[in-house]
């Protein structure tokens, strides 16, 4: 019986080029929640992170959390609607950690109110931080993926993309994510760039608290009557979204592309 020839580290092959440098990845919305796991995740398997959010120091936990686990990381303080400073972001991430190749688009607010007490404030600031922002935030990426001939894009949209009451701005602008999304895989694909959206359901984040604080319940009541219309039973945890969106910018996820994963313990859609 022959011996059998050492097998290349599957992690460190997915997050390397083939010169063998790291390969650096972007998150907006990285200070807390959804963002945070996925930027922990990120560098736990091996990327170089930025972690970008409307206020720099409020990226330094999660910073400095993955460089104690050995990662390296940057926090970037950036309003995703804002051109000039996405573009000087983008810019700063490649000149410090190097060009990134992998976009995770997390970045949210929400102005939740019915359609006739909805401002057109609140209309526009939800379309400019998730429709614009990723717009803004992939256009800047997508030229350092193009001339590295590989990418990936994964954008967060939502099972409210579907339709939700007194969400007319959110639902809309998640619906919009999910186009974008498919026209990204079709223009880039050649490429070698991947997108796609994840649409997470319920999870457990500070967003999901504040809602239950408006309703006037507690943070347990709201998580416990969310677990009982779910078909596992249970609700979303931020880490849930990180792994799929690990699974996403994984090499060997190079044929999937264009889709929107709905992770929110059922079928939707």
């Amino acid at each position: 019986m022959t011996d059998q020839p050492d097998q290349p580290d599957q992690t460190q092959t997915q997050t390397q080029t083939q010169t063998g440098q790291q390969r650096t990845a972007i998150v907006t919305g990285a200070a807390r929640g959804i963002g945070a796991a996925v930027a922990r995740r990120l560098a736990a398997d091996g990327f170089a992170v930025a972690v970008l959010d409307l206020d720099e120091a409020a990226c330094g936990t999660v910073v400095s959390e993955i460089e104690a686990a050995g990662g390296r990381a940057l926090a970037l303080g950036v309003d995703v609607s804002d051109e000039a400073a996405v573009q000087a972001a983008v810019e700063r991430v490649a000149s410090e950690l190097g060009a990134p190749t992998v976009l995770v688009n997390n970045a949210g607010i929400i102005r939740d109110n019915m359609l006739f007490k909805m401002t057109v404030a609140d209309w526009d600031a939800v379309m400019g931080v998730h429709l614009r922002g990723s717009f803004l935030m992939t256009r800047a990426a997508q030229k350092y993926m193009t001339e590295a001939t590989w990418g990936r894009i994964v954008n967060l949209s939502s099972t409210s993309a579907l339709g939700n009451r007194g969400q007319a701005n959110y639902s809309a602008a998640k619906a919009g994510l999910q186009g974008f999304t498919k026209t990204l895989a079709i223009e880039l694909g050649r490429f070698g760039v991947t997108a796609n959206a994840i649409a997470p359901g319920f999870i457990a984040t500070d967003m999901t608290r504040a809602t239950a604080e408006r309703m006037g319940i507690t943070f347990e009541q709201f998580l416990e009557g969310a677990a009982k219309e779910i078909p596992v039973g249970r609700v979303g945890q931020p880490e849930d979204i990180a792994a799929t969106v690990a699974f996403l910018v994984r090499e060997d996820a190079g044929f999937v592309s264009g889709q929107v994963i709905y992770v929110a313990g059922g079928p939707k859609a």
